[in-house]
Order: structure tokens, then C-alpha cells, then sequence
């Protein structure tokens, strides 16, 4: 999911009465995108409700925020809820974000990897909250870099999110020059090309075509069937709280193969019964026992 602009600030006294968010309606809110998706939102968000769903509540002729919910919570309002959701996700992301774990995977992980798929077994790592396709990239690059030949092999990367909109911007795969300066000129040159007037770059087809995305909401069932060689789970697991942090981590371990990789966001800590099927491996990086 593309970076958020910041929001404006905002008088939250004026404007949460204008726009109708009472400490009732931010209930209600914060309750429904929690039952919805497992993130929380504390009373500090109300002013991010407020600048990303108020016009949203306008543009539908709603008079105020409850009226709003009451649309949302109704079964005719399934899809505009997955729109809500999608709005109030805080999506940061950009090209091999906190290094050390691309340096690991280059060093420590793929050459094993590789040799497996070249014995004629499938690898398959996940990006899981993968945003606007920077991380699956940045995995993909890392891949192609060390195997070559990984298109020809039973290699694929599965990235998945939770906001279709970013989706969307992943599939295409086209950046501007400034979100590739984390991007060595070497993967630059050999993995993007300019787009149009050159004010973008876009993924070329070889890397495109390692990567599938798809959506996910990582509280419900999980469709893949297939056990995992590495899973990237950065910077997601802060939004939930610590029940629904707890449950999940059990989930990733079920989902990697035993001695596969986990790499986490540096604010994260792996918590509950899931702590006890890892070992630490690194920074912020775990193996499954």
C-alpha cells in the first residue's frame, strides 16, 4: 500500500462535531475495524478517522458518522466496510526497508534455497502485509540477484495485503525515481525500466513474474495450503493488540517449514505460545524450531 500523505492538522474538538465522530461513534468505529481486520485504534486516531473518512462520509450523503456505521454494519454494506478498513490502514513502506534482513537472506538463506530448487524442489517465501509490492520486489531482486535462473525453477514469492487499492499499485509495479533510491544502481538498471517521460520505473516482466499478489485479511483463514520457506511479516503485527498478535504467531510457524526463516519489524517482539516454536537467528529474525 502506497505511503499515506500526513494529514493536516486539525481542531479535534470542531471538527469531530462537524463531521459527527462523538466518543460513541469512535466506539463504534475503532470496534468495527478491530472485529474486521484486528487492528486497533486508540483515541489518539480520531483525527485520522476524521481526515480519511470524512469525506468519504459526505460523498455518500450520509448527515454524520453514525448514519454511516449503521450502513456499514448492515449486510448491504459489506463492501463499503472493506473500504473503510482500507482507509484507516497506515501503510510506510519502500525498498529493502531495515537491510540487515535482505543481507541475511542473500547470505545466510538463499544459497540453500537455491540449491533445493535447482534439486527440483519448490521455494516459496511470503511477503505478508506487502503493501504496494516494495518488500516482495526487494525479496524478488535479493532472489534473482544470487539465482538467475530462479523464473525457470519452482520458485515464487506470494505477497499479500489487506487494502486492494495497493494492491493494485503492486500488480503494476511502477515507482517513481524517488522511491528507488534505496535501490542499488546495479538492481536499478538490470530490474527497472523508465515508464513514459521517465519521471517513473517499473518493474521489468522477469521480476514481475516471480512475485503473485493477492488479498488477505491475516485474522481469517489463511487459503495456502503449502508450507513456507521464508515469511517477511514487518511492521504489520503493531497495528493488532496482544491477543490477536498472539494467535497469529502460532499461525506463521504452522505455515513455514521447520528450520525456515521469520524476519519481523524492529518494534515488534514475538509473544504468547507462538514465541516457543522459534529460535532467535538474527535481528528481528527467527528460525522455526
Amino acid at each position: 500500500m502506497p505511503p499515506e500523505p500526513c494529514a493536516p492538522a486539525i481542531n479535534h474538538t470542531k471538527t469531530s462535531r462537524a463531521y459527527g465522530l462523538d466518543d460513541a461513534a469512535f466506539t463504534r468505529t475503532a470496534d468495527l475495524v478491530r472485529r474486521a481486520c484486528g487492528i486497533k485504534l486508540s483515541q489518539t486516531k480520531s483525527n485520522l478517522i476524521v481526515s480519511r473518512l470524512g469525506r468519504r462520509v459526505k460523498s455518500l450523503n450520509f448527515p454524520d458518522f453514525h448514519a454511516y456505521l449503521d450502513f456499514v454494519e448492515s449486510q448491504a454494506g459489506r463492501d463499503e466496510q472493506r473500504k473503510m478498513t482500507s482507509l484507516l490502514t497506515t501503510n510506510v513502506t519502500r525498498f529493502f526497508r531495515e537491510p540487515h534482513h535482505f543481507e541475511s537472506l542473500r547470505k545466510d538463506v538463499l544459497p540453500r534455497l537455491a540449491a533445493k530448487a535447482k534439486s527440483g524442489a519448490e521455494v516459496r517465501i511470503w511477503s505478508a502485509g506487502c503493501s504496494s509490492g516494495e518488500e516482495a520486489l526487494s525479496i524478488g531482486m535479493t532472489v534473482l540477484k544470487l539465482c538467475p535462473d530462479a523464473p525457470n525453477l519452482d520458485v515464487r514469492i506470494l505477497g499479500t495485503d489487506l487494502d486492494p487499492m495497493s494492491l493494485q499499485t503492486a500488480r503494476h509495479a511502477a515507482y517513481s525515481a524517488a522511491s528507488l533510491e534505496n535501490v542499488a544502481k546495479d538492481l536499478r538498471d538490470q530490474f527497472f525500466e523508465p515508464v513514459d517521460d521517465g519521471s517513473s520505473f517499473r518493474a521489468t516482466s522477469r521480476l514481475r513474474d516471480l512475485v503473485t499478489y493477492a488479498e488477505l485479511n491475516l485474522i481469517e483463514p489463511w487459503p495456502m495450503q503449502r508450507p513456507f520457506d521464508v515469511i517477511f511479516c514487518r511492521n504489520v503485527m503493531i497495528y493488532f493488540d496482544n491477543a490477536t498478535q498472539s494467535a497469529l504467531w502460532p499461525r506463521f510457524a504452522a505455515a513455514l517449514r521447520p528450520g525456515s526463516m521469520l524476519c519481523i519489524g524492529h518494534s515488534e517482539r514475538l509473544s504468547g505460545p507462538g514465541a516457543t516454536q522459534f529460535e532467535a537467528a538474527g535481528i528481528t529474525q527467527y528460525r522455526r524450531l
